[in-house]
């Protein structure tokens, strides 16, 4: 499909020039509130791995019961079910359409949690919470990357991960500040993100639809099966694969690090979220130092920068199958790991699922990825309580091995994208 270069429509502001790096600050905006989806996806998949340990003692609730929990919300199967859904009406209605509705949703989700009185109530609010974010993520990226200027894009998708990070990051530190206060501690910090989400839902109101989408609209349709043959098949099966494997590692260490690391007695509830939150502060350093000024350079400099990312977290899991699951050796994962990600994670995830997927299918593409993995991510949680009861290294073995693949893969078929406009692409993947 042939795509025109919308980049320089004035009426939404979002960009000047085709082929330039330089940020307005109408892009600088736009991308900061739909960023807001990564801080709300991140911050409330925080938010119930700070308080899966407190829910368990106050609803009585089995290994298996947390388990569950984890694989239907955010991290998992109810943020698949919504990016599925999402994704495919972001391309079919368009961006903002989403954004008028989901983080309502997501509110109501909420709010059952910080009133949660049973067991149903913590369930559904959870799921529900999954679908709304899982309708967000992909519509907003698909934003960011149309709005960005060409050799910018990696440095704006980089804010909605420093978003993703601040998420986290808040969540946590409001977590530990609030220990003393049991579950009343964790229903405060899920009703920030309920604040959060309406001055978020408020403010994306005045944003305009992106002009390459209507362009892609009115273009003459092309079919869904088209997704799923030549180069976009490709770009499906490479994203996938990268997204996956990294985000079973960094899915766990998300929801799970203060829960594994309270229950196999390294530390007190308090020192568990606390390193936690210092992973994430790490992450976000990364980004903005080293991410987002380099990751539009060149091809060379992407696949430099996921090497080092890449070995960095295979190293941070490896290490716990050699030495003891102490302070200090959390301190050290939590270091490499954090580091690593911010290199050769999720942020270039986001990147190459806006460069080479066609704009049509471009939030359908993500919601596919999107939700594959955080469906498998929700099967591998279901099992985690249990491995870490048994100990840290059947996790630390396993994540070690799924890391090995997403950096070999991410690496060796690495596509060279780099500083290119999205029409130029699409023709050289066409």
């Amino acid at each position: 499909m042939k795509e025109q270069n919308m980049n320089g429509l004035s009426e939404n502001k979002l960009s000047d020039a085709p082929d330039v790096d330089k940020i307005t600050r109408e892009q600088w905006k736009a991308s900061l509130l739909a960023g807001m989806a990564s801080y709300l996806d991140a911050g409330s998949i925080v938010a119930l791995g700070a308080g899966l340990s407190l829910f368990q003692s106050y609803l009585d609730l089995s290994n298996n019961a947390i388990g569950l929990l984890a694989a239907i919300g955010p991290n998992a199967v109810g943020c698949a079910i919504g990016a599925f859904i999402g994704g495919r009406l972001g391309d079919k209605l368009g961006r903002k359409r989403i954004y008028q509705i989901d983080l309502l949703v997501y509110a109501l989700g909420i709010l059952l949690i910080v009133f949660t009185m049973n067991p149903v109530m913590l369930f559904l609010g959870t799921f529900i919470i999954g679908v709304a974010v899982g309708a967000d993520v992909p519509t907003s990226l698909s934003y960011v990357g149309e709005a960005a200027p060409d050799k910018a894009r990696g440095k704006l998708l980089g804010l909605t991960q420093v978003a993703w990070g601040f998420g986290p990051v808040v969540v946590l530190w409001m977590a530990m500040f609030l220990a003393d206060l049991g579950v009343l501690g964790i229903r405060l910090v899920f009703l920030h993100l309920f604040v959060m989400s309406m001055i978020t839902w408020y403010l994306r109101r005045d944003l305009v639809e992106s002009s390459r989408w209507q362009v892609a609209a009115k273009a003459t349709k092309v079919k869904l099966k088209t997704l799923f043959s030549g180069s976009n098949l490709k770009g499906l099966a490479y994203t996938v694969i990268i997204y996956l494997f990294w985000n079973l590692a960094a899915g766990t260490a998300g929801i799970f690090n203060p829960y594994i690391i309270k229950t196999l007695g390294a530390g007190s509830q308090a020192m568990s979220v606390g390193l936690s939150s210092a992973g994430f502060m790490i992450f976000i350093i990364v980004t903005l130092v080293v991410f987002m000024p380099h990751s539009d350079r060149s091809f060379k400099t992407r696949k430099t920068i996921w090497a080092v990312g890449a070995i960095m977290q295979v190293v941070a899991y490896g290490l716990l199958l050699f030495l003891p699951f102490t302070i200090p050796v959390i301190i050290l994962n939590i270091l490499m790991f954090s580091s690593g990600a911010a290199l050769a994670g999720e942020a270039f995830y986001k990147v190459f699922s806006q460069e080479i997927f066609p704009t049509i299918f471009r939030g359908t593409a993500q919601g596919l990825t999107f939700g594959v993995s955080r469906t498998l991510l929700g099967v591998w949680s279901f099992f985690v309580p249990a491995l870490a009861n048994v100990g840290i290294k059947p996790v630390a073995g396993l994540l070690t091995f799924f890391l090995i693949i997403s950096g070999a893969v991410g690496f060796f078929f690495m596509p060279d994208t780099s500083g290119k406009s999205l029409e130029q692409i699409a023709k050289e993947r066409s």
